[in-house]
């Protein structure tokens, strides 16, 4: 704490801060490219590429989030041309992955869907890696887990403000 309890400017951190705050970072990428070879696990399990899994938890998470996603917004935050995202989108959907729905609230939109073998098979890979993490922070207080998930907002924001910045050419 810096002065009067107040926590320190950013100017105001010692060394010991800033090694600290470098070591979590260097810890999350180091968990950010285990969690890509877990990816790239199971869509080699599942015979899909590093795309189609991508969106696949791309859809899940925005449902997640009680937010439909569309073709063009999938294209967008993937970073690949509508008709790339199209054929991703075919490959998906033949093989029972994902479907495209009408959008209720707007029946010339399309929404997608992951599909429920998809959703079954991630539950059966991904669940085994839930139960790992869960038993493996349980000594975690609800107050530690809210400090890690501070972190992870603020490190997610800066990632997304970064990957704009670098979209608009800085």
């Amino acid at each position: 704490m810096g002065t009067h309890g107040q926590a320190p400017e950013r100017g105001d951190e010692t060394g010991a801060d800033t090694d600290a705050r470098r070591a979590v970072g260097h810890l999350l990428r180091r968990l950010t490219s285990d969690l890509q070879e877990v990816g790239r696990d199971f869509g080699h399990r599942h015979e899909m590429n590093p795309s189609d899994v991508r969106a696949l938890v791309l859809v899940l998470d925005a449902h997640r989030r009680g937010v439909q996603i569309g073709p063009s917004a999938l294209a967008s935050e993937l970073g690949m041309t509508g008709a790339s995202v199209t054929a991703l989108i075919d490959r998906l959907e033949s093989v029972g992955h994902m479907s495209r729905k009408p959008d209720p609230a707007d029946r010339r939109r399309l929404v997608l869907e992951v599909g429920a073998e998809a959703s079954r098979l991630g539950g059966q890979y991904f669940g085994g890696l839930q139960r790992r993490i869960d038993a493996a922070t349980q000594d975690l207080s609800a107050d530690d887990l809210a400090v890690v998930s501070r972190y992870l907002m603020a490190a997610i924001d800066a990632v997304e403000e970064h990957i704009a910045q670098s979209d608009d050419g800085a």
